[in-house]
């Protein structure tokens, strides 16, 4: 019998609080797009979701229009490695380059 009562509180309780939850998540959309934070979030997705140009590319890598593909692979790779050797995946030449 306190099983059974134990397991309905329980039941009540995960629904009551399940609907709260889903209230306040409501509520903080509501006030996210009353404030622009979902615009600038979008934004922001967009902005980063954006493909390196070939030219920025060839810039980084240090190789012309008319490198060979063994040789970008070669540069691509030291700068790889380098990269991952100083902890970083980030190109280290494209900051100091500019």
């Amino acid at each position: 019998m306190a099983a059974r009562i134990l397991a309905n509180l329980i039941v009540i309780g995960t629904g009551i609080l399940g609907r709260a939850v889903f209230q306040a998540y409501r509520q903080a959309l509501a006030n996210a797009s009353k404030s622009g934070v979902a615009q600038e979030t979008v934004q922001n997705i967009r902005r980063a979701s954006k493909i390196m140009a070939e030219p920025e590319a060839r810039q980084i890598l240090g190789v012309t229009e008319h490198s060979s593909w063994a040789e970008i692979l070669k540069k691509y790779d030291n700068l790889f490695e380098q990269n991952a050797k100083n902890g970083s995946f980030l190109p280290s030449v494209k900051g100091s380059s500019s």
